[in-house]
């Protein structure tokens, strides 16, 4: 073996010694990243796009405000307090309503009775009196006729003068006008309403229990009641402030926190790639590097505009999105609602990975 054929085959066992030691370290180096849970490089395939998300309770949160001006009376309620629908949040003040209310309570009970009196008539008191005053005038009356026949037979007889059967005619004319003016007079008292008088009445009660309903109408507006069964989670109102319906502003934020859910804005651009039961991983600079496992379990039917803004200064807020709602697989963790995460959508094979 010559010089130059030892040289060559000792620089190849060199070489084949780096090649080796190089493969080994690179091994060793790959099955170490694995084994501190590191994701192999494949696995960022694995991911369809992603999208900007905020942590949502089970419902949406309500923005509460009052449906009337006002100054503030009262806040019942403090933040993280449970409350059920209906419960009182707070009351603007209303007292020179609530006066107004009584009034008009008072004047629609005057009508009311007004409109008994009409349809029941005269008292029965009044019926009596006009009674008896037709059987007076009835006695009157067949006694001045009596006393009329009795004149005629002796003025036909040439008996009396004839200013004595005059006088006695006259004494029966009026007999029989007051006969007649007290029977009148009871039909007058017992007669029904008339259909004009009672229309009118009708219309009278009905406009004063409207002016009642209207004060009670503007009285229920002044109480700020929460919307749905959830939790307080932020009074932005204080006992004292005004409120105007021209320029309004949220008082209470009302939320169903009993569990958290995930709410993602995904771009026009992506639409395609989501579907329901898809797998996703939500991550935030607030989990310290904790993933959290979910599945989207519904899509908006409609586009919007865009309103989760992640701060990136190339982040275009000119697109429509789709929103998706996400459960997470772990609901155990409390969440803060509001909080903005970024969701990975993951493909159909490395969701069945």
């Amino acid at each position: 073996m010559t010089a130059r054929s030892s040289w060559g085959l000792g620089g190849s066992v060199i070489v084949l010694v780096i090649v080796a030691a190089a493969f080994l370290g690179t091994t060793r180096n790959r099955n170490s990243v694995q084994a501190r849970g590191t994701p192999p490089v494949r696995a960022a395939a694995s991911v369809a796009f992603a999208s900007p998300g905020r942590v949502e309770g089970a419902s949406e949160t309500t923005q509460v405000a009052a449906a009337t001006d006002g100054i503030l009376k009262a806040v019942y309620v403090e933040e993280g307090q449970l409350v059920k629908s209906g419960t009182l949040l707070g009351e603007i003040a209303c007292d020179d309503l609530k006066s107004s209310l009584q009034t008009a309570i008072a004047e629609a009970e005057g009508v009311r009775q007004a409109r008994i009196r009409l349809l029941r008539g005269t008292r029965d008191e009044e019926k009596r009196v006009a009674s008896e005053k037709t059987a007076a005038a009835r006695a009157v009356f067949k006694q001045a006729k009596s006393r009329l026949d009795m004149l005629r037979g002796l003025y036909e007889k040439e008996q009396i003068s004839r200013a004595a059967y005059e006088q006695g005619t006259r004494d029966f004319g009026v007999a029989e006008a007051d006969f007649k003016a007290a029977v009148r007079t009871e039909k007058l008292l017992a007669a029904p309403p008339l259909p004009e008088e009672k229309a009118r009445a009708d219309a009278e009660v009905s406009a004063a229990e409207g002016h009642v309903q209207t004060f009670q109408e503007q009285i229920k507006k002044c109480s700020i009641l929460a919307p749905i069964d959830g939790t307080v989670l932020r009074v932005y109102a204080r006992p004292g402030e005004s409120f105007s319906t021209v320029t309004p502003r949220p008082l209470f934020s009302v939320a169903d926190a009993s569990c958290r859910r995930i709410k993602a804005e995904i771009d026009e651009r992506d639409v395609d790639k989501v579907s329901i039961g898809q797998k996703v991983v939500i991550q935030a600079d607030a989990l310290d590097g904790e993933r959290l496992n979910g599945a989207v379990v519904r899509i908006s039917a409609m586009m919007g505009r865009k309103t989760i803004f992640t701060g990136d200064p190339s982040d275009k807020s000119d697109r429509d999105t789709l929103e998706a709602v996400i459960d997470l697989e772990d609901n155990t963790r409390s969440l803060p609602i509001g909080l903005r995460v970024t969701v990975q959508f993951l493909t159909t094979s490395s969701a069945q990975k």
